[in-house]
Formats: structure tokens, sequence, C-alpha cells
């Protein structure tokens, strides 16, 4: 099912772990719903950034994928309201999170959280997004490993 012109539900469902381990990842119609919306955030992000395309690693997880791949009980991904991406022909993670932190500040674009996932090592960009008429919190975070734990530090690090 196409549900912008760039994503997909297929792909905005799409869970390696769920493959591998043969669980289910089947979203409700609400949480499509929730999937559709983000969508359409994430239709202003590719615009963001020059309409390069957008790799999704994690969009929606069931209750049962998001336990197995260690996510809390309370993440946005669980009901479709957050997406875990790369866009390498924009740049790096933190490049992409200051692109769109910058145009938060102007009032193109708004979201939940924004967190910089593991900026030396690679890394991804994973935003949250709540539901009208609820407004995000802006949270800026950067998580990083220490100790063999992750540690979200606040704002965006390099």
């Amino acid at each position: 099912m196409q549900l912008t012109p760039h994503f997909t539900l297929r792909e905005l469902t799409y869970s390696a772990t769920a493959a591998r381990q043969g669980l289910a990842n089947l979203p409700t119609p609400a949480e499509i719903e929730h999937i559709r919306h983000t969508a359409q955030r994430m239709e202003q992000i590719r615009s963001l950034l020059g309409d390069v395309p957008i790799t999704v690693l994690s969009c929606y997880r069931s209750e049962q994928v998001n336990k197995a791949v260690g996510g809390s009980p309370t993440s946005a991904h669980r009901h479709g309201l957050a997406c875990d991406f790369v866009a390498p022909r924009f740049g790096k993670p933190l490049a992409i999170c200051q692109a769109i932190e910058a145009a938060r500040t102007v009032g193109q674009i708004a979201f939940d959280q924004l967190i910089c996932e593991f900026p030396h090592s690679g890394g991804w960009v994973h935003i949250g997004f709540r539901l009208p008429p609820a407004h995000g919190r802006s949270q800026l975070l950067t998580a990083i490993k220490r100790d063999g734990h992750t540690v979200y530090l606040p704002g965006l690090q390099a």
C-alpha cells in the first residue's frame, strides 16, 4: 500500500528482526493511520533534505518485535509514530539532525524527539512525532555507547 509518494506501508512495517525470528509485525487499522501520519512527516523531511532518497531502518514495531529488538515499552515505534532512517546522499546522521533542527527553529517542521544515534560508528537518525493536536517536545538527544550501555546526551553532539 502506497502511503505517500515515497513511502509504502511495507517499508514502514518491515523488520529484519521480525523476519529473522518469524515474528508478526502487523499494525491495526488505527496504527496504520499513525504510520500514514509518520510517512507524511517523512515526506517533509525528504523535501527538507533536497529530495534525496531516505532508507527507513525501522518505523512500526509490534509489541513482540519491540521486545525482540530491546526497545523501550513506551517507544513511539510501538504506535508507528517514530522512524529510524539514513539518507546517505544528504550526509551523515549528525548533518541530517542539524538540518532538521534548523528547520524546526524556523517553524518548517515539528517533532517530539530527534536523536542522533551513535554518530561515531555510522549511526542513524531517530525521529518521533505526536499526533495533532498534541505538540511535540522538540527534544534533541545524542545516543552513545559508554561501558556497554546506551547513554543519551542532551543536544546534538559531534
